[in-house]
Formats: structure tokens, C-alpha cells, sequence
């Protein structure tokens, strides 16, 4: 496609200050990191309640979120493509009505499509197990778990295309609001039909997964209920005509979010991978990763947050046409993203168990093993806290621009030479065992922040600031 090199407009916002820049950038963060905490608290929910079932099902259940977590990842990051598209509408100053909502429209489409064929790939779950060693009597929980855990999938997608478009739209205090209010719905639901309580079965593991499925349905619900009653939010009708396609819009949220979905699997696909290396090593070790990883995830939430509301920031001045509000966006998202990552290490070092006692009791004997590797894993997860953060905010700073293809190299090359290639080496051909897969994991983002940091700074070089042409079609109907 034909760049456009005419000289930049200047738009309104491109004598904003550095200050300025950063409270914009931290009132739009601040809201999605905490929903993105909240995200990852609802998950932390389940662990807390499945680990009081013991070692063997909250491994058959890490094993199933692993596979069922990277589909969702992915899948998310596919419809996601409709946050820049919605951000450079804007900031192009131009109609917005019909682009924003037939960017929503398709990527709901979108989202029920790549759900439905995520589902088929999450059944694999037993085959996969079962090649790679894993214990019989865990993938039997496994198994369980996930036959009813995928049906939240659909659900889950939906929610995050809305979850974009009310961000977009200034409104990301509905994200946190939502996610917050579905964390007590899934810690009653949880409470309910694991233990059976308050009249409901006692299902165990599986009443964790029937908890999941309830809180996908009424996230979904409360934001169909939000914009609705929205004002600013209702104005755009993006549930009207909802059966009209618009197949161009389609295939360019296809066409941007296909390199997101495939750089967000393969580094959720090295974690998911590091759960099944764990898992030869045994209950104990995976138990204790699974501890430590979720920890090292709730805190990479803020600088994903970060990364999410750069990807607004800067595609707001990418549809402007404003290099230097480009320049602002990302070095503010960079600085913030990077300062939190800096206390978090320093928290993982300084007071683990603490940290790690959220999950589990560390002083039941029971958990002894647990705990020693989750302690042991905790501070590896400190040492990647700092390239995590610029690897996750150099990525969405460059998907403001539309640049998704090449940060997808990036990521393949990183999570599985490096990452993989010191996680297998390290993990089984030396004593290190688990140690050595995390710091292969360390290894990958380490190379991912590199490369992705690098691409940042050369963005003018490169060409990624010149904002395509826009060739004119014939609009469908609204």
C-alpha cells in the first residue's frame, strides 16, 4: 500500500507538553492496568480455591488454563486490532460515526468466528498431554476442567471487543469497573460449586470451571448494559444492523490483528510450554511455577495496561498525522511502564513469602515442597520484570502504528531461539531443572525487549510515522 508523504497537519492535541503527555497517558493506563490486575485476580480466585483441593488439581487445572489461556490470548489479540483502527479514527478528525462502528461490528464478528475455532483447538488439551508425559490421573482432572471451561471462550471475546471500544471511546473506568464487579461474582460462584455451598452441587474441580463460564456471561452482559446506557458510548449503535458485514473492515482488523495474535501466542506459548516442561518434572515443581507465574503475571499487568493505552495514545496521533505527539506517547508509556516493573522486582526479592503466601499457607507441611520451589522460581521472575515491561509497552506503542508484522518476527525469533532453546537446554541436559526453564524464559524476553525497543527508536527511519492512504471504497450500508 501507497505511504502517504505529505507534510503533517497539525492537529489539536500537538502542543501538548511531556507532563501533559503523561497524565494523559497515565488517567487512560491507570484504569486498564487495574482491570487487567482484576483480570488476573479472577484467575487468582480459582487457583486460591482449587489449591485448597490439593497438588493434583491445581496442576490438571494449570495445564488447561495454560492451553486455554494462549487461545484466549491470542484470539483476544486478533480482535483487538479494532483499538488502533478506533484510535486513528479519531485522531484523523474526520466522521467517526460509520469507521468506529463498523470496526466494532466486525470485530464482534471477528470474535465469535476465531472463538468457535479456539474452542476446537482447546479440546485438544488430552492429546497434548498425553505427548507430552504428563500423569494420568492429571490429565483425567485436565480433561474434566476444560470441557467446560471453553465455553466461556465466546463470551470472553465479545467482552474484550467492547472492552477496546469503550477505551477508545474515553470511557476505560467501565473496564475496571466490570472486571471488579465480575471478581466477586466468580469468588461466590467458585465458593458455591466447588465446596458445595448455598444450596449448590459440590462439583470440585469442575464447579471452578462452571465458575468461570457464569463470570464470562455477565461480564459480557454488564458492558452490553453500559454502552447502552452511556450517552456518548449509545450514539454509535454498534450493536445496529449487526448481520450487515463490512468485508473490507473485516479483512484489515484480520490483516493487523493476525501479526498480534501470533506475537501475543508465541509468547504465551513459551509460558504455556514452561507449564508442560515443569510438569516432567513433577506435581511439586509445576505447583510451585504455576505459584510464581502468578505472581510475575499480576504484576506484568500494569505495563500491560500501559501498553494497551499507548496503543490509543499513539494511534490517536498516528490518525493526526502529529510525529511529534507519535514521539511523546511512546517514551511516556516506556518511562511509566518501566518505573513499576522496577518496584516489582524489588517486592519479588525483598518479600517473597509473603507474596507467595496469597496463594497458599506456607507453613502447612503439606505445601513445604510447593513453597521451596515457588521461593526459588520468585526470584527469577524478579530478575525479567524490567525487559518484561519494555517488551510488553514497545509492542503496543508500535501497534499504535499499525506496525504488527515485524514485532511478530520479533517475538517468534525471541520466545522460541533464545527462550525455548535455553529453557529445553537448561532445563534437561544440565541440574538446573526448573531453574534453567525459567531462565530461558528470562532469555526470551529479554531478546524480545532488544529488538522491540530498537524498532521504537528507528520508527522514522523505518518509515512506521507516515500514515497509509486511505484509498476510497464504496461504503456499505450502516
Amino acid at each position: 500500500m501507497m505511504r502517504d508523504t505529505a507534510p503533517l497537519s497539525k492537529p489539536m492535541v500537538t502542543d501538548q507538553t511531556w507532563g501533559q503527555e503523561f497524565k494523559a497517558t497515565a488517567m487512560l493506563a491507570a484504569p486498564l492496568a487495574l482491570a487487567n490486575l482484576l483480570q488476573m485476580l479472577t484467575y487468582a480466585i480459582d487457583v486460591i480455591f482449587i489449591a485448597r483441593l490439593g497438588d493434583e488439581p491445581l496442576a490438571a487445572s494449570a495445564l488447561a488454563v495454560s492451553l486455554f489461556g494462549l487461545v484466549l490470548w491470542a484470539m483476544t489479540s486478533l480482535t483487538g486490532a479494532v483499538a488502533p483502527l478506533i484510535a486513528e479514527a479519531i485522531g484523523s478528525g474526520g466522521p467517526t460515526l460509520r469507521p468506529v462502528r463498523r470496526s466494532v461490528r466486525m470485530g464482534l464478528w471477528l470474535a465469535v468466528i476465531s472463538g468457535v475455532i479456539g474452542m476446537g483447538l482447546c479440546l485438544l488439551l488430552g492429546p497434548i498431554m498425553r505427548a507430552t508425559g504428563q500423569q494420568e490421573p492429571i490429565i483425567a482432572l485436565a480433561v474434566e476442567y476444560n470441557y467446560l471451561i471453553v465455553i466461556s471462550l465466546v463470551p470472553m471475546l465479545l467482552a474484550g471487543v467492547l472492552r477496546n471500544f469503550v477505551s477508545a471511546l474515553g470511557r476505560p473506568f467501565f473496564a475496571t469497573a466490570i472486571t471488579g464487579a465480575g471478581i466477586f461474582v466468580n469468588g461466590f460462584a467458585n465458593y458455591a460449586f466447588i465446596f458445595g455451598n448455598f444450596g449448590a452441587p459440590e462439583m470440585g474441580l469442575q464447579g471452578a470451571a462452571i465458575a468461570t463460564i457464569l463470570t464470562s456471561l455477565f461480564t459480557l452482559a454488564a458492558y452490553v448494559l453500559a454502552i447502552r446506557l452511556d450517552p456518548k458510548l449509545h450514539r454509535y449503535h454498534i450493536f445496529g444492523r449487526w448481520w450487515s458485514p463490512d468485508w473490507e473492515r473485516f479483512r484489515l482488523i484480520v490483516r493487523i490483528g493476525t501479526p498480534i495474535a501470533l506475537t501475543v501466542t508465541a509468547e504465551a506459548g513459551i509460558f504455556g510450554t514452561a507449564a508442560f516442561l515443569m510438569g516432567r518434572f513433577g506435581a511439586a515443581e509445576l505447583a510451585g511455577h504455576t505459584v510464581a507465574l502468578q505472581l510475575a503475571a499480576l504484576a506484568f499487568q500494569i505495563p500491560f495496561g500501559v501498553g494497551q493505552a499507548v496503543t490509543i495514545r499513539v494511534g490517536y496521533f498516528y490518525g493526526a498525522r502529529d510525529r511529534e505527539g507519535i514521539k511523546r506517547a511512546g517514551w511516556v508509556a516506556l518511562a511509566i511502564g518501566t518505573g513499576f516493573m522496577t518496584l516489582t522486582a524489588s517486592a519479588m526479592v525483598l518479600a517473597p513469602l509473603p507474596l507467595v503466601s496469597i496463594y497458599v499457607d506456607p507453613d502447612a507441611a503439606r505445601n513445604a515442597a510447593l513453597v521451596g520451589f515457588a521461593l526459588q522460581y520468585l526470584v527469577l521472575a524478579a530478575a525479567f520484570q524490567l525487559v518484561d515491561g519494555v517488551q510488553a509497552v514497545a509492542a503496543g506503542a508500535l501497534r499504535g502504528l499499525q506496525d504488527t508484522r515485524v514485532p511478530m518476527w520479533i517475538a517468534i525469533f525471541s520466545y522460541w531461539v533464545p527462550g525455548f532453546g535455553l529453557a529445553v537446554g537448561l532445563g534437561f541436559f544440565t541440574p538446573l531443572q526448573g531453574t534453567g526453564v525459567w531462565i530461558g524464559l528470562a532469555g526470551g524476553l529479554a531478546s524480545a525487549a532488544v529488538f522491540l525497543l530498537w524498532r521504537w527508536t528507528r520508527r522514522e527511519h523505518l518509515g512506521l510515522t507516515l500514515r497509509p492512504a486511505v484509498q476510497p471504497v464504496t461504503p456499505p450500508l450502516s
